[in-house]
């Protein structure tokens, strides 16, 4: 499980819309991309300004469907 906060209203009105789709959500930060399911997104109330904590369980990396190019066959 991936989890991080954030205090972007935009970024966890996504990730609530994927929760609830049952979509995947995708997570960019310092040159690093999470893509998983959303499984919880809690407001953290200790601090003063809003700030949510995100989990993110990471899907597997999607394999090609098309197989290679074997070059010109008929050459």
């Amino acid at each position: 499980m991936f989890t991080f906060e954030t205090a972007d209203q935009k970024e966890v009105r996504r990730f609530r819309i994927a929760q609830f789709n049952g979509r995947t959500a995708t997570f960019r930060s310092n040159g690093s991309t999470v893509t998983g399911m959303v499984r919880s997104i809690v407001e953290n109330k200790a601090t003063g300004p809003a700030v949510w904590v995100v989990t993110l369980i990471p899907s597997p990396p999607k394999t090609s469907a098309h197989p290679a190019p074997r070059g010109r066959v008929f050459a």
